[in-house]
């Protein structure tokens, strides 16, 4: 015999359990479905903790302290002051934070940052530019889940063999380096053979953005370019101001950067003297993340294509609060859409 078709809030309800149940540890408890994108440069402790107390993962490039020292400062600031938070506060915790990892041949303190990592026993651990089995045990081996960034299904596939816990799949649009695929394509074609977390990226900013992300099959919306402009973000006033002035025609997709490509304000290459519409090649053997280095982003600013949404510089608490209401607000209208 044919089980009963569920219906109604019953059906609603064991959806949702069936969604819930393949997201593990700390993710099976976020309260609101967004995780911050790191953001190079501009993540801050501060930022992180505002981010985490407003109910959204704040993550943190490891290589945004300028010494292992200091992302051990870094690591103890916010643990301490997330723990206090939660302590005064048990109706209402924090989310948990994340440190974004490059694993790229040229980041000489990948291993000791790591070490770090598992000292304090960082909840989510992102890593971007390659995938390494080595890494993924060492985030296992205390309760820690991993989320690898991926541009394509053929990524994905290597990451989750290797032992990722979960993907975030960067489309078209996102800001920094980003990939050229359809979001629609992207998660339909993980979504074929991956039923555990992810994360959608690219031109992500407002709540109604964020449901769309959910509606098409992802868990939660990855969003970064947003909070660059806020008060917290270690940017300078210019940068912060381009996010609020511009729009995505002002994105330019480049790989001369850094060899990889990426998106990017067209402002800042106009202020480097270079002109945005005739730009050079590069290459990936050009990418350098070594202790020593310049820093790319430093004067050529990057952002994603959904910029245009953002209208001013806030504190990232307020605009996270906004995301609430407008998500609330789609998900109303949804519901009032004849089925």
């Amino acid at each position: 015999m044919a089980a009963p078709a569920l219906t109604g809030c019953f059906r609603n309800k064991k959806l949702q359990e069936l969604r819930m149940s393949r997201l593990p540890a700390p993710l099976d408890r976020l309260s609101f479905p967004v995780i911050g994108s790191p953001l190079f440069i501009i993540s801050t402790p501060s930022l992180v903790i505002e981010q985490c107390k407003a109910g959204v993962v704040g993550p943190m490039p490891a290589l945004n302290a300028r010494t292992t020292a200091q992302l051990e400062d870094s690591l103890a600031e916010i643990t301490e002051t997330l723990t206090a938070y939660n302590g005064a506060n048990p109706d209402n915790l924090a989310a948990p934070f994340a440190i974004n990892q490059i694993v790229h041949k040229s980041n000489d303190r990948l291993e000791k940052d790591m070490d770090l990592c598992i000292k304090y026993k960082v909840p989510i651990i992102i890593t971007s530019l390659g995938a390494r089995e080595d890494i993924y045990a060492a985030a296992h081996s205390y309760g820690g889940v991993v989320l690898h960034d991926v541009i394509n299904n053929m990524f994905a596939r290597k990451a989750i063999e290797k032992g990722a816990d979960g993907l975030i799949a960067v489309a078209s649009g996102a800001g920094g380096h980003a990939g050229v695929k359809s979001p629609f394509a992207l998660i339909q074609e993980i979504r074929q053979w991956f039923d555990g977390p992810v994360a959608l990226s690219g031109s992500i900013a407002t709540g109604r953005a964020i449901l769309a992300a959910q509606v098409m099959g992802a868990d939660f919306a990855y969003i970064g370019s947003a909070f660059i402009a806020s008060e917290e973000a270690n940017a300078v006033e210019a940068y912060k101001q381009c996010i609020v002035e511009c729009t995505s025609d002002d994105i330019v997709y480049s790989n001369l950067f850094t060899g990889v490509h990426g998106n990017y304000l067209k402002p800042s290459i106009v202020a480097a003297g270079l002109d945005p519409n005739n730009l050079g090649q590069s290459d990936p053997s050009k990418m350098n993340f070594g202790g020593n280095t310049t820093k790319a982003w430093k004067d050529i600013w990057g952002a994603g294509q959904g910029i245009g949404s953002i209208s001013k510089v806030q504190k990232a608490s307020e605009y996270i609060y906004q995301l609430k209401r407008e998500y609330a607000e789609a998900k109303k209208r949804l519901s009032a859409v004849p089925a």
